[in-house]
């Protein structure tokens, strides 16, 4: 990852002439960092994000960037640094934030939402807001939930074996997860051998056969040149849309003014709005190459897919039986699922005629 400190110029648009003649008079700084790179989603929310507030607030708001660990190198800790007031912001994955907040997995819930309209619909709404008030409540008031948009894409099924049509052919892959219990539960469910292995170590994991399998977006998966460690083989199930948890000081954020406060608000809406959009683009390529470079990309039939939820049903009630609040926030996903699928189908349908 990039250690070093980025201090990003912005893109030339008449926000940032206005956000460049107010630098020297920022009353508000804002450290925000990522454990990422300049290729990532999560780097592209940080640039827009920064151009719209600093240009927003008439250059009364700075936003520093450091991409990379220089800061904090996991989510423990830089969520403790969020909260101690040494980061203002901090990007997680559900797996990141799930030590300190372990509803967070519901994000991981296979087979809850069917595409993109229907989880930027639930993730931009009330739903959004019932984590945010979770998470204040269980950090005594430190740790602000900003907003939720994307890391990735979809999670999708990889591996170096064979092609996956259905359940019966994870059986005894060794597919490598998170430390975090509800993807372990989920493989098993499956009837694969779920494998915790740390991201750094993945690529020499598939060569040695350490793992055979993974759960990643298709960026990654080329982003970190998979394919040459023999990875060749993945499986367009989507079981799980990749969250990105983005948490704020919630002392930094109150003490702002009303105004200040608003145009971080619309700061986060437009971050979200980008995270959402870079995948989509990015992914195009990706899929490209890996098919290009030999890759087996397999679609499951509406019937497979449906088998695959099925298989997962179980972790549905583990995770309400088995994590803090788990019962709550799994009630919350749910409800907000179906109100999202009403609206958005009821649009669809409009939109027919």
């Amino acid at each position: 990852m990039l250690r070093s400190f980025i201090k990003t110029a912005a893109v030339a648009t008449s926000l940032v002439a206005a956000s460049a003649i107010a630098a020297t008079a920022a009353d508000y700084t804002l450290r925000a960092t990522a454990n990422s790179n300049e290729n990532d989603e999560d780097y592209d929310g940080l640039i827009v994000f920064k151009n719209y507030v600093e240009a927003a607030s008439n250059g009364a708001i700075e936003v520093e960037l450091f991409i990379g660990t220089q800061l904090c190198s996991n989510g423990a800790e830089c969520l403790q640094g969020v909260a101690d007031g040494t980061i203002d912001i901090y990007i997680s994955t559900s797996g990141g934030a799930s030590g300190i907040f372990p509803y967070v997995q519901v994000l991981d819930l296979p087979y809850l939402m069917a595409d993109d309209r229907i989880a930027e619909h639930v993730l931009s709404g009330d739903f959004t807001r019932t984590m945010r008030d979770m998470a204040l409540e269980d950090s005594g008031g430190a740790i602000r939930l900003m907003t939720i948009g994307n890391t990735g894409g979809w999670r999708n099924f990889a591996n170096t074996q064979r092609r996956v049509a259905e359940p019966a052919d994870m059986e005894g892959l060794k597919i490598r997860t998170v430390v975090a219990d509800l993807p372990q539960e989920l493989v098993k469910a499956l009837g694969a051998s779920p494998t915790p292995i740390p991201w750094p170590e993945l690529f020499t994991s598939f060569q040695t056969g350490v793992v055979e399998g993974s759960k990643n977006g298709i960026t990654d998966i080329m982003g970190m040149k998979f394919p040459d460690a023999g990875l060749q083989y993945v499986t367009l199930d989507g079981h799980a849309y990749m969250g990105a948890l983005w948490w704020m000081n919630n002392a930094k954020f109150q003490e702002m003014p009303e105004d200040m406060r608003r145009v971080v608000v619309d700061g986060f809406y437009a971050l979200q709005q980008a995270t959402f959009a870079s995948p989509k683009r990015k992914s195009i390529q990706a899929y490209e190459d890996f098919v290009a470079g030999g890759g087996d990309l397999y679609v499951p039939t509406p019937d497979q897919k449906a088998a695959f939820k099925e298989a997962a049903t179980p972790v549905y009630a583990w995770f309400q039986s088995n994590v803090a609040r788990g019962d709550e926030v799994f009630t919350a996903l749910t409800d907000a699922v179906a109100a999202a699928e009403a609206d958005v189908n009821a649009s669809r349908d409009a939109d027919l005629n």
